[in-house]
Order: structure tokens, then sequence, then C-alpha cells
């Protein structure tokens, strides 16, 4: 079976690459730079309206991932938005202040996801005991886990992603992610045998460098993407 290909996008650009390559999905996001946030309605429905498969990060903030009952009000809401936009799936991390899964909020998540895929990101490194975090999460009912393997790239932690992928045994969805390149793509689908692989293909870009508001960003870049697509190919 063919490893599907999921692009992390954060932009509009990010979105028509996935659509001009036809890429099997998108984990939709805004501001890279902070990790990731929740995406705005528009853009959800913009990707949408693209044909694209959607799946909308729920992250209400940048930093950890220990959330008030406030915050998690918020990103029900959000999924609620994501739902009625038409999102196929969203993608989640919740823990508690020791960095174990926080199982009572992701009950909750799940709950009202109904109908949706549900992913849980890359918080899911953070977590103390990964096959524990495994197994709750299989019992709470996640589709998939995106992990590089609790290291700061995939290149570090392929052993552990390898492992992983063994002790899930097609329970639940094992997508490594973070640091995915044209370089180490095609041993990681190799080695670990994934269903997805997931990746950016960005570049940092200073934005707007004579605006008074020129910012420092992370765009996606085509022939990042053209490489690592390439590279995927030539595996398969």
């Amino acid at each position: 079976m063919a490893v599907k290909i999921e692009l992390c996008a954060a932009s509009i650009e990010a979105i028509e690459i996935a659509k001009k390559f036809n890429l099997d999905r998108i984990e939709l996001c805004q501001d890279l730079e902070q990790g990731g946030l929740t995406p705005s309605a528009g853009l959800i429905q913009f990707a949408v309206a693209r044909g694209i498969e959607t799946h909308v990060l729920i992250r209400p903030r940048a930093g950890g991932f220990n959330y008030s009952a406030l915050e998690l009000e918020v990103m029900m809401n959000d999924i609620l938005v994501a739902k009625k936009l038409g999102a196929k799936g969203v993608v989640v991390g919740v823990l508690q202040a020791n960095f174990e899964l926080d199982i009572a909020a992701l009950k909750q998540l799940k709950e009202i996801s109904e109908g949706l895929e549900i992913t849980f990101h890359r918080a899911f490194d953070e977590s103390i005991d990964w096959k524990k975090s495994i197994d709750s999460l299989v019992e709470i009912g996640f589709n998939r886990i995106l992990t590089s393997g609790f290291a700061t790239n995939v290149e570090i932690g392929m052993e552990l992603l390898k492992q992983m992928a063994n002790y899930a045994n097609d329970r639940i969805e094992i997508s490594p992610g973070g640091g995915v390149s044209a370089a180490n793509v095609s041993r990681l689908i190799s080695y670990i045998q994934p269903a997805a692989v997931h990746f950016s293909g960005t570049i940092k870009q200073i934005l707007n460098e004579d605006s008074l508001f020129s910012e420092t960003v992370l765009i996606v870049d085509e022939k990042r993407v053209v490489r690592i697509l390439e590279s995927i190919k030539s595996n398969q």
C-alpha cells in the first residue's frame, strides 16, 4: 500500500500546493513559527472548498499542552466550527501538569469530535510513557498519533518510531512527523513502513521586509515539497 502524504499547511499557498500535487490530506493550522495554532474559520472553509481532505489543528495558544477549563471550552467550540465547515478530522493534544495524558479532557474532545477522525499531535512526544500513552489513545478511540519518536526530529527518533509502530500493531496509526526531509523520508518509509508521513516543506523568510510590521515567518517552499515527493515516489 502506498504511503499517504500529509502536508502541514499553514497558508493559502500551502493549500494550493497540496491541491496542485493532489496530496492525500493536510493538517491545517496557522502560525507555524509558534508550532502551529488553530486556523481561522475562513482558512478552513478555503481548504475544504478546494476539495482537500482537511484535518484541523485545535491548539488555542503556543507553549505547552496543559490547558485550563476555559481553554478546553474554546477547543471544543473550535472543533464544532471545524465540523460545521466540513473538515474530515481534528488534531488535538492535552497533557496534565505532570506530562501524562489528560484522559478526562481527551474523552471530552473525542466525544465532541464524533463523526470526525481524531489525531493526537506531537504533544505525544512530551508524554511520560509512550506505551501507556498509545494504549490510552487506542482505548479512547483516536485514529492516529503524530510523533517524531520522543525526539526533536524523526531522524533522531527513527529507532523508537519503529518500536512504536510495532507496539501499536495496527491498533492505531503511527504517523511520523517533525523534521521529515528529502534526505531522510525514503529511509523512514523503508524502515518504519508507516501508513502516512507528515511534513511542512517550509523555509524561513522575511515577510514584507520594508514594512514597519515585517516578520520572519516559515513559508512553504514548493521546491522543497517536490524534492520530498520525488524521494517518496522513488521508494514506492
